[in-house]
């Protein structure tokens, strides 16, 4: 049965939602998991997603959740990252596998794929300020959106600019990208498949 995924982003902006549930969903497809989400709820900001995702839970809808973890994460329980950071408890209808982090933040997803980076600002970008480390979920989140405003300084952008660029980028990244480089990118590319 396919789920509602409670997404963190979108700010406070119609226009922004609406991006927001556009970039997710192509993502998704992308990665060949469009089966497993009903729908895609844009929520602003990461406590906003936890309050919709618990109302829907109590409401018995098969909802999951998916947050910045805002920083490293050491355990391999996205709730217990949630409960130690955040104080959110988990509600207790809730499983293993409908809470996901992109790890440290959505940008670090970014960094897997280049070439879609290269391909969304176009002449000038620069690949040499992204972050070295092929393990992007150890990049500090800071690390992240520098390296990306960098690289993307002299193109006609710019810079890198959350918001307006994030779900544009993410609608062109390559899924399979993102799930060799971020094992919690996998693990909610498999919960959406294991959906459909």
């Amino acid at each position: 049965m396919s789920a509602s995924l409670y997404v963190e982003g979108g700010g406070d902006s119609k226009s922004l939602k609406t991006a927001c549930r556009r970039g997710f969903r192509k993502f998704i497809e992308n990665a060949g998991a469009a089966g497993g989400v009903s729908k895609i709820v844009a929520c602003g900001s990461r406590g906003n997603a936890y309050r919709s995702f618990s109302k829907a839970l109590s409401a018995s809808v098969n909802a999951l959740l998916l947050v910045d973890a805002e920083g490293p994460v050491t355990t391999q329980e996205a709730w217990q990252h949630l409960e130690a950071n955040d104080n959110w408890d988990r509600p207790a209808t809730a499983t293993d596998d409908q809470c996901h982090l992109m790890v440290q933040v959505m940008e670090s997803w970014f960094l897997a794929d280049a070439d879609a980076l290269a391909s969304f600002y176009g002449q000038d970008f620069n690949r040499g300020p992204l972050p070295a480390n092929r393990n992007i979920e150890q990049v500090p989140k800071q690390d992240a959106l520098v390296g990306l405003d960098q690289a993307a300084r002299n193109t006609r952008k710019g810079g890198y600019k959350k918001g307006p660029d994030s779900y544009e980028i993410l609608a062109k990244l390559n899924p399979a990208k993102v799930r060799g480089m971020s094992p919690f990118g996998e693990r909610f590319i498999q919960a959406l498949s294991s959906q459909s």
